[in-house]
């Protein structure tokens, strides 16, 4: 009896660390399952689906997005990048994802920067310190805020249940893709150079 007992909590303890292996490729949970919604705007992800695209025509512009720059350099402003493609990456340092997703993300910066794109981060429910350092050993080359209690991310209007999340906006600031998962250098290129040809902001 002791025996199967034993067995038993053996397979217990693997079935356990196969969920926590599944949701760490997932991605990793904040402890908090609200959604923040900014301007009427609420991301939801129909059918599990973790990745979500709006067509042009169904596009609606974002909150007015500002946070105070990690780095301590003044705010970071999205209205300052008027009329270029944005890249918006939820992350912590706490979350592997985020930090095996980060060279891909600087790869894809590096190639589409000449083409009008933007790419900022959102740092959320972090240690500012630990944060900072992240960045600072890494030299990523673009601003992330600093949004420890999710307020930039209540005007962005993304799901703060999880990180990483990879947003992308077309010229008039209008989310295009969602990625509520981490994401490869490869798609992320497609979908960014995707509404990086779509043209200009019309008024």
């Amino acid at each position: 009896m002791t025996g199967l007992k034993s067995r038993s909590g053996r397979v217990a303890a693997a079935a356990c660390a196969l969920i926590a292996a599944v949701a760490v490729l997932a991605g990793c949970s904040t402890g908090d399952d609200a959604v923040a919604t900014g301007n009427g705007n609420q991301f939801v992800s129909p059918g599990g689906k973790t990745v979500i695209e709006y067509d042009q025509g169904s596009r609606r512009t974002i909150g007015d997005v500002t946070g105070e720059d990690l780095a301590g350099d003044g705010d970071v402003k999205f209205s300052d990048y008027a009329d270029k493609v944005m890249v918006v990456n939820v992350w912590a340092s706490w979350c592997p994802p985020c930090r095996t997703e980060f060279r891909d993300l600087e790869d894809v910066f590096a190639e589409t920067k000449d083409k009008g794109v933007q790419f900022v981060g959102i740092n959320f429910r972090d240690s500012r310190s630990s944060a900072s350092d992240f960045v600072s050993d890494r030299k990523v080359p673009y601003p992330s805020i600093y949004d420890y209690g999710g307020a930039s991310l209540a005007a962005l209007g993304v799901p703060v249940g999880v990180v990483p999340t990879t947003m992308i906006l077309d010229r008039q600031h209008r989310p295009a893709k969602v990625f509520l998962r981490a994401i490869t250098a490869d798609e992320l290129r497609d979908a960014v150079l995707k509404v990086a040809a779509e043209g200009p902001a019309t008024q």
